[in-house]
């Protein structure tokens, strides 16, 4: 699990932002749309061990597995690894959890809006607000606001608002 090359992983680019709660409904209306059911477990670091995170993922009723690790760059860029894995490699990681962390339940509504494809997250332990993110080509790039929802403020540079700081204060932002 631990042998790869993060050097050569792919970089991933994401705005990111703070929403009121959506209307599922429109969003439902939206291209492209999916929807997914995410628990995210972070796992801690040792001299063994590289840690990251890995993701139940149910949708359309398909169970999978995935593996991943990412290294920071800059507030917007990361250099991400990922790789799928079978059951009993996701319930081997979890001996792994990172302490005093949650297990983050989330379901993830995709849909593209003006040629980007926006995920936004609705989490379990927030019912008046949610996330939505945007992956793009450059940090430039300006990201139009789909009218199915409602901004509250970009957190991209806000790392309470990152997940694997809300697995730690469960949800609360301090």
């Amino acid at each position: 699990m631990n042998t790869f090359d993060i050097k050569s992983a792919p970089l991933e680019i994401e705005r990111r932002f703070l929403i009121e709660y959506p209307d599922l409904d429109a969003l439902r209306q939206m291209p492209g749309y999916r929807v997914r059911h995410i628990s995210q477990t972070y796992l801690r670091s040792d001299d063994n061990f590289v840690g990251g995170r890995i993701r139940r993922i149910v949708e359309d009723g398909r169970t999978s597995y995935i593996y991943t690790y990412k290294e920071r760059l800059t507030d917007m860029t990361r250099r991400e690894y990922e790789k799928e894995i079978s059951y009993k490699e996701y319930s081997d990681l979890l001996t792994y959890r990172k302490k005093h962390t949650i297990t983050i339940e989330k379901d993830r509504h995709m849909f593209s809006y003006a040629g980007l494809v926006y995920e936004l997250d609705v989490y379990e332990f927030w019912d008046d607000k949610a996330s939505l993110e945007a992956e793009v080509d450059s940090e430039d790039t300006l990201i139009p606001i789909p009218p199915c929802v409602t901004l509250i403020k970009e957190v991209t540079d806000d790392r309470r608002y990152n997940n694997s700081r809300l697995a730690i204060n469960r949800g609360v932002i301090e």
